[in-house]
């Protein structure tokens, strides 16, 4: 039980569990010039009842208040890229910000969490049509080198049957028995292949 004098004192109940203040959607100028809307969600306690009531008038409207500010201004320090691939560092140096400016309040923020980071129609599509370029450009460059194996291997293939007569007969009966299974209405006339020996350049021996 307490006591208060009427007209000279006054009391205020403080509520000391954690809050949960959901901080609204912010239109930030990021540094490389892009207008993006950015939402985050704060943690925070009342750690010294006394301060927050001497100190400060409102010290609940104080602290989401200068969540807000504190959003805009640590992103509109950010590049875009840093902004969606570095959530969790500028949730933690944002948190440090707001508990030293707090401290004096009675204020103890424990948490801060980037919830959603909104781009314009206008910039997806463009992030869209550059991603896709890109893996366009990845998948040229892939067939690219494996046209290039593929012609070494047929290079060194080709080296292998020409040392051995034989070796292209085989090659040719293959092919022969191939198509067969494979095409069974493809119709196939088959050509000796000593015919094209005369069409292949003669090999001297020393």
């Amino acid at each position: 039980m307490f006591f208060t004098l009427p007209c000279i004192e006054t009391s205020r109940k403080v509520d000391l569990r954690t809050v949960t203040f959901d901080v609204p959607p912010q239109e930030v100028l990021t540094k490389d010039s892009v207008t993006v809307s950015v939402d985050a969600v704060v943690y925070y306690r009342v750690s010294n009842a006394t301060v927050s009531v001497a100190n400060v008038e409102n010290a609940h409207h104080s602290t989401r208040l200068l969540a807000q500010t504190t959003l805009r201004n640590m992103l509109g320090t950010k590049n875009l890229h840093e902004i969606l691939g570095d959530r969790e560092s500028i949730s933690s140096d944002m948190q440090t910000v707001l508990d030293d400016a707090t401290e004096n309040w009675g204020i103890k923020v424990e948490r801060v969490e980037i919830k959603d980071v909104r781009l314009p129609v206008q910039l997806q599509r463009a992030m869209a049509a550059e991603a896709e370029a890109a893996r366009e450009a990845r998948a040229k460059v892939i067939a690219a080198e494996g046209e290039q194996k593929a012609s070494h291997a047929l290079k060194q293939a080709a080296e292998v049957i020409s040392q051995s007569p034989a070796a292209i007969q085989l090659r040719y009966l293959q092919t022969l028995s191939t198509i067969s299974a494979e095409k069974n209405s493809t119709i196939i006339f088959p050509l000796p292949i000593d015919l094209l020996k005369h069409f292949l350049p003669s090999t001297k021996e020393d």
